[in-house]
């Protein structure tokens, strides 16, 4: 397969992807293989649902519908337009996938097959439902993808690369077992935010899709945020109250209980509003239901102090804080070129 082709197929792919990008599923005309595929994804979707109790039906279409809008002609050649795929000798790339939200690895077996390699995939037991369908649709939209692809849940072996995501404590036991391979090895990362304490109510909402997306589980997700010293939290409270449905989720429910069982017991000082709370922490991760927060006291020392953490660092949400910063709102619908901990995939599969 050429390019050209490849692009094609992902698009007819992306296609597919749009009918499910609701929480209502519409089924279109003229979709490729549709009276094959489309029943048989809705059955995916709802085995995905039930496997993994923070796989809603909501975060499962919003993630679909951010890979539909992004596996268009004009994106695809947008994003691959800088490189040169002349010279590529087909190698065997290993992912080995998170699966902390839907089709979290999709960009990294996107890149990989798109790059003219061939892909085996080890899936985290958290989201196996949508990948391996998916792909058995790309193989018909494109038979010349038969045999590219493998799903493994053994041991890896027979690679010649590998691009692998998980804990810090992973991440260091694959740089250890793959550091003879050329690799990828991505780790824990949260996302932050810059607050000066004149956003405007509409900041201050979008910035609560930032925090709340996916119950907070991604690396993408604000889990802590930057505010000036003095700074008032009762616009930001009124401003993300819209999601107090969510703490109707058990899951949900039952981390904001625990934790803030633990933040009473231990006379830990807290702002809470019945569903979500937040504390002053130096950390970036926080647990689930909670937001950390730190105040600062010049823009100036903040940029030098996240300067010296940016490996720890996935996004930067802010409005005229920092040059590659994320707008309010934003995190969570990356564009292709956006590359997870800034390392591009692209140019490291073109030189493998």
């Amino acid at each position: 397969m050429n390019l050209q082709q490849r692009i094609n197929a992902f698009v007819k792919l992306g296609e597919f992807l749009s009918q499910f990008s609701n929480e209502i599923i519409q089924k279109k005309d003229n979709i490729e293989h549709n009276d094959l595929f489309f029943d048989g994804f809705k059955h995916q979707l709802k085995l995905a649902e039930e496997h993994n109790g923070w796989f809603t039906k909501e975060n499962i279409a919003f993630a679909i519908s951010g890979w539909a809008n992004s596996l268009t002609i004009k994106n695809l050649n947008k994003w691959l337009s800088p490189y040169k795929f002349e010279q590529i000798t087909a190698k065997k790339v290993a992912i080995i996938m998170a699966g902390n939200i839907p089709l979290v690895g999709f960009h990294d077996f996107l890149s990989v097959l798109i790059s003219g390699h061939h892909v085996i995939v080890k899936q985290s037991s958290n989201d196996k439902h949508l990948l391996p369908y998916l792909s058995k649709y790309l193989e018909y939209v494109a038979p010349e993808f038969k045999g590219k692809i493998n799903f493994t849940e053994d041991k890896l072996k027979n690679f010649d690369a590998v691009i692998a995501t998980g804990s810090d404590n992973t991440a260091r036991y694959f740089e250890y077992y793959f550091k003879n391979k050329p690799s990828i090895i991505r780790n824990n990362r949260n996302s932050v935010a810059v607050l000066t304490g004149k956003e405007t109510a509409e900041d201050l909402k979008n910035l609560s899709e930032d925090i709340f997306r996916y119950y907070g589980l991604g690396c993408r997700n604000v889990s802590k945020i930057f505010v000036p010293k003095g700074y008032k939290f009762d616009a930001f409270f009124e401003s993300i109250y819209h999601w107090n449905t969510i703490v109707d989720k058990a899951k949900y429910a039952n981390n904001y209980d625990y934790n803030k069982a633990v933040y009473l017991m231990s006379e830990f000082d807290m702002l809470e509003n019945g569903f979500f709370m937040i504390k002053e922490d130096e950390s970036f991760a926080s647990p689930i239901a909670t937001l950390f927060y730190e105040y600062y006291d010049s823009t100036k020392n903040l940029k030098e102090k996240l300067a010296t953490k940016e490996t720890q660092i996935q996004c930067i949400v802010s409005n005229g804080f920092t040059e590659n910063e994320i707008s309010f709102g934003a995190t969570q619908n990356p564009q292709l070129w956006d590359y997870a901990d800034d390392v591009d995939s692209i140019k490291f599969l073109l030189a493998i």
